[in-house]
């Protein structure tokens, strides 16, 4: 049994010492722990002290990004014979002296990923706002996914060999949101584990401000939403514009029906161009759900590819 604990990096050469100095040597149930580092581009001294401090393994890259650097580690540790991905961060915002925690229902086969729930209406240095926002998310995380996850966004998690075979990132921004809400309606087993964080280090580097993160994770849950469920969000949408393009012909009929013969014609074209986008919509929800069908179908055939590519 081997675990690789992968560590995306970006400017990390303070932080990193102190991410280094809580990770266990050793873990129960396992025979073999390695760290990998993904150095996204650093400009400062990240690689020479993680060489410093041991690292097992380093992928050096231009800067693309946190979602591109976990693919990239999760291929890297396919490609190695890991049975276990754990994720932690380099600002060291995480316990990783729990990452024996983390492990463990991957361990026992009672899960396929475990993701840490670091409580967040416990953190101090979250505003009320950013605790309702952090709820919020997670809320429509679970209810796209179909899952029970206390803390989508957290980055701190343990993903079996099984899931990351099954995984397939889309989103350039963060892959915390996405693998959940495939994993969720691929029928993965996701658990959690409370943590308590460290604290802060410094600002996060994946958005300016708390309004950029709203919009770049919504949009992130919206579209693996649709990859997924394309006919609810189509339908939906149809039946809508069908009840508001019906309205105005009822009207128009109620006031024929007592006696004005008014214009209205302006109510009416509104109606049709309503109804004919009800139309589009369904039809659209129709190609949609063929091409989800597909995807799927490919989805399928990576999978099975992936096991050739990272066959023991």
């Amino acid at each position: 049994m081997k675990v690789i604990i992968q560590i995306p990096c970006y400017n990390e050469e303070k932080t990193l010492p102190l991410v280094f100095k809580t990770i266990p040597k050793k873990l129960p149930g396992v025979d073999v722990v390695e760290t990998l580092i993904i150095d996204d581009g650093s400009t400062d001294k990240t690689v020479e002290v993680a060489k410093k401090l041991g690292v097992d393994h380093i992928i050096t890259r231009t800067h693309r990004g946190l979602a591109r650097g976990f693919h990239d580690g999760a291929n890297y540790a396919l490609a190695h014979g890991a049975d276990i991905l754990v994720n932690t961060d380099g600002d060291n915002q995480y316990p990783q002296e729990m990452i024996g925690d983390l492990v463990k229902p991957i361990l026992d086969g009672t899960a396929d990923i475990v993701v840490a729930d670091r409580q967040t209406a416990k953190i101090a240095h979250f505003s009320p706002l950013k605790k309702l926002l952090q709820r919020f998310g997670s809320y429509i995380v679970n209810k796209a996914a179909g899952t029970n996850v206390p803390d989508a966004p957290s980055g701190f998690r343990a993903y079996s060999r099984h899931s990351l075979m099954r995984l397939n990132l889309i989103t350039r921004f963060s892959y915390t949101m996405e693998t959940i809400i495939q994993a969720g309606n691929k029928g993965l087993v996701i658990a959690s584990v409370a943590v308590t964080t460290n604290p802060k280090t410094r600002e996060s580097r994946l958005f300016k401000n708390m309004w950029q993160h709203v919009f770049k994770s919504g949009s992130a849950i919206f579209r693996a939403y649709v990859m997924y469920k394309p006919y609810v969000v189509f339908s939906t949408l149809g039946l809508i514009m069908l009840i508001g393009g019906l309205l105005p012909f009822v009207r128009y009929f109620i006031l024929l029906a007592a006696g004005d013969f008014g214009n209205h014609l302006q109510s009416l074209m509104l109606g049709a161009v309503l109804i004919t986008a009800s139309f589009l919509s369904f039809a659209l929800g129709v190609i949609s759900d063929l091409i989800r069908t597909n995807r799927t179908l490919q989805e399928d055939i990576l999978e099975r590819t992936k096991e050739i590519q990272f066959k023991r």
